[in-house]
């Protein structure tokens, strides 16, 4: 059955899924994240999703992180660039409670100093253990390169100096911007009758008062190619090969999404990893990515080697960069590509959450939900051709930064 879309009284949003299960599923997706943060606030957005655990005008710490596991729930949540999630899992008799405690986190949380002090304590731990994990930092620290002097350009976690100096009126300032009705979605996935559950979301969120925000983000500025190579106290090669990609309003998307497939995405069938890791054997993790914001993206290679074999596991992935640039895919194989590519997306959709928060995603960002339908049809419409002429803009030499984060001597 397809999703139903509601609207309460005060503009949130309601996307239901019936789900014949005695699970149920909910996600709360509110339209603010690390970008919209103000210039010496960065961290902003994730600290206040640590601290809506924390304590509300109602409830304790410890009543909030009971209030579901005691029936056997689960709740937690996070942060992106562009959103902040909360979301939970539990038993279907127990759906107000569920959306009870959204409601009392979100909207009523009292962010104590003494919580607020400690909780810096915590995310800066977290920040340090990016420091011994450096194929992820190495990541974050490419993307705050390429997107540098925007609200994309800096890490979710934030700045440690700026962190240590956010206060109460920092927090509340945040919600109040940017917290809006207007952009928040509910959804839930489980076996209810979609009226009754209407009516527990209006008793529930609907004497939270009404209020729209339409503040749209700077978008990011395609800046010259950077190429930094940086010593640090590790073992291996950690390399990162990028530029600036399409947003979601793009037309160009799909074919991206699909050339980043076949390139170095999900599976072990992709181009780089038989070519550079299983035929040469000289990069133990090499795979690409490509994220998708409001109004850019960016696609990223990365490869983790030994330093002596970095060389010329740059020399084959330029190979088969350019082999893309020059001449089209085969029928077959093309068509292999994206059977491989809408399988993978089909399988994901078994994942309830996954699902429904992609789907409140498309709320948020269309208005609309992006049936599967819709996919196959777009992925089908990619031709050739568009791939090639991907290729050759998102890999033009001079637009392609690259990082590197070498061993010290």
């Amino acid at each position: 059955m397809d999703p139903q879309v509601f609207e309460l009284s005060n503009g949130i949003r309601v996307m239901f899924r019936a789900h014949e299960s005695s699970i149920t599923h909910t996600c709360l997706l509110i339209d603010a994240g690390s970008r919209h943060e103000e210039y010496g606030k960065f961290g902003t957005a994730h600290f206040i999703e640590h601290l809506l655990f924390k304590r509300t005008a109602r409830r304790s710490t410890n009543q909030i992180l009971n209030r579901l596991e005691e029936v056997g729930g689960d709740l937690n949540a996070y942060t992106t660039k562009e959103y902040t999630c909360i979301h939970a899992s539990f038993l279907k008799p127990y759906l107000e409670r569920g959306l009870d405690l959204f409601e009392d986190i979100i909207f009523h949380s009292v962010f104590p100093e003494e919580e607020m002090e400690k909780e810096k304590g915590v995310i800066l731990d977290e920040m340090a253990s990016y420091l011994d994990s450096p194929e992820e930092a190495i990541m974050d620290d490419f993307e705050d390169m390429v997107f540098a002097g925007s609200g994309l350009g800096h890490n979710i976690l934030g700045l440690e100096e700026d962190l240590k100096n956010i206060n109460q009126g920092d927090i509340q300032r945040y919600i109040q911007q940017h917290y809006a009705t207007s952009k928040i979605v509910l959804a839930i996935s489980g076996n209810y009758e979609s009226k009754k559950l209407l009516k527990v979301c209006e008793k529930i969120f609907g004497n939270i008062p009404m209020k729209a925000w339409d503040h749209a983000a700077e978008a990011p500025n395609r800046a010259a190619a950077q190429q930094l190579r940086l010593a640090r106290p590790i073992n291996q090669a950690h390399y990162v090969l990028g530029s600036l990609g399409y947003g979601i309003y793009d037309d160009r998307k799909t074919g991206l999404l699909l050339l980043n497939n076949l390139l170095g995405g999900y599976g072990m069938s992709s181009i780089l990893n038989l070519n550079i890791r299983e035929k040469h054997g000289i990069a133990y993790t090499i795979e690409s990515n490509y994220s998708l914001y409001s109004d850019s993206g960016l696609f990223s290679i990365y490869l983790g080697t030994d330093e002596e074999k970095l060389e010329k596991a740059l020399k084959l992935l330029h190979k088969e960069l350019n082999k893309l640039k020059q001449e089209p895919l085969s029928a077959t194989y093309f068509n292999r590509a994206k059977t491989k590519f809408k399988g993978q997306i089909a399988l994901a959709e078994e994942n309830r959450m996954s699902l429904i928060i992609a789907e409140a995603k498309n709320i948020l960002d269309y208005n609309r939900i992006i049936s599967l339908a819709e996919v196959f049809n777009k992925i089908d419409a990619v031709s050739a051709e568009d791939i090639l002429n991907i290729a050759n803009d998102i890999f033009a030499a001079d637009q392609l930064s690259e990082l590197a984060f070498l061993p010290e001597d």
